[in-house]
């Protein structure tokens, strides 16, 4: 029996799939494509699944992972994608399988880009309110706790903040705390801009990557 972490992209109509139902689409596919999965013991036996640092209900993502252990060792985990996407809806596409490297309690960090816009102001103005607002000491949002909501700051989890050189179309990559210790969504930093210009703003939000404290990439 070996573990194997099967990478997958979740995009376009997908992005609306909740983590319920991609639970539910990733395991029909593993059963139709008759992967040799390992089921857990005991009176109530189900397929062993866990999707680290999974994404929000809207959000799309081009490096997402689902790991599963395989009772073959001799099984060729190179075939999986070509054996599940036929499975699979249009806007899941299994890419690669592999043996995991890190286990996801690693995962520290998480990269996104955010294409967006506001029907208020130009790109333009955009840009410049959102840059001259990551200049400042603090930029305070609520967020809801085990205690109860509380005012949280969210510029000293900004990181690796870059604008893209369309004016027309603006968009911009950040690097953001993820994982069990610290998880610091995007829509809670836009949230938290939306309320310092107090105006509204309509964004598409896409996950890049995952990355250990080190910066290495998850694997």
């Amino acid at each position: 029996m070996k573990n194997v972490r099967i990478w997958f992209s979740k995009t376009d109509e997908c992005k609306y799939i909740s983590h319920l139902d991609l639970n539910r689409v990733m395991l029909r596919a593993v059963r139709r494509a008759q992967l040799p999965i390992w089921y857990t013991e005991g009176f109530n036996p189900h397929p062993f699944v866990t999707f680290p640092l999974p994404i929000s209900l809207g959000i799309s993502g081009l490096r997402e992972c689902m790991d599963i252990r395989i009772l073959d060792d001799n099984f060729n985990i190179k075939e999986i994608s070509d054996k599940m996407n036929p499975y699979l809806p249009m806007g899941i596409r299994v890419f690669d399988a592999t043996e995991p490297v890190y286990d996801p309690k690693y995962i520290t960090y998480a990269r996104y880009n955010a294409e967006i816009s506001s029907e208020q102001v130009s790109s333009e103005v955009l840009r410049e309110s959102i840059y001259n607002i990551l200049k400042k000491d603090e930029l305070i949002i609520q967020k809801k706790s085990k205690a109860g909501m509380k005012d949280v700051d969210m510029l000293p989890y900004v990181k690796a903040f870059e604008f893209n050189d369309d004016l027309n179309n603006l968009s911009f990559t950040v690097t953001l705390p993820a994982g069990n210790t610290k998880n610091i969504g995007l829509p809670l930093v836009l949230k938290a801009i939306e309320k310092d210009l107090e105006i509204e703003i309509d964004y598409k939000i896409t996950k890049l990557d995952m990355f250990t404290e080190e910066m290495k990439p998850f694997a």
